[in-house]
């Protein structure tokens, strides 16, 4: 009678760690697309990235660089102050958006130029993100706006 109780406590178990283990392979492969990684222009630019790979990129628009093409085309730079990586997007940009704030855009790199699927600019007049931030600060660009 114990070893049945044994027995059957192993089988529990087992089975437990295989369903854990088929779950969080599931979730996984689900996850697998929605999943970007967010990369300054200064690593972009040190280790670009394979054409398939879809990623985020953030930081000022470089001034001077906004031209708008034919169409809804719009190209651009994007700078963290130590690299700057061209940005090509067509659609309509958000209100926001301008030369010298802050953007994040999710795309691919192709040769040498960032196609973006979707540009994000902050929804404020104060607001950048967080990502773009860490990134302008690590370089020696960004101040916070209370420092002087």
């Amino acid at each position: 009678m114990r070893g049945l109780k044994k027995q059957r406590r192993i089988q529990v178990v087992t089975i437990a760690a295989l369903a854990l283990a088929l779950s969080t392979a599931l979730i996984g492969y689900a996850l697998r697309d929605g999943i970007n990684f967010f990369r300054p222009p200064v690593e972009v630019a040190a280790n670009p990235p394979p054409p398939s790979e879809v990623f985020r990129i953030g930081g000022l628009v470089e001034e001077g660089s906004l031209v708008r093409g034919q169409g809804e085309t719009i190209t651009f730079a994007v700078t963290d102050g130590a690299a700057s990586i061209p940005v090509s997007y067509t659609g309509v940009l958000p209100d926001l958006f301008s030369e010298g704030e802050g953007m994040v855009g999710t795309g691919r790199l192709i040769d040498g130029t960032f196609e973006a699927s979707e540009i994000l600019a902050r929804h404020d007049e104060t607001y950048m993100p967080a990502e773009v931030i860490e990134a302008l600060r690590d370089q020696g660009v960004y101040r916070d706006p209370g420092e002087s």
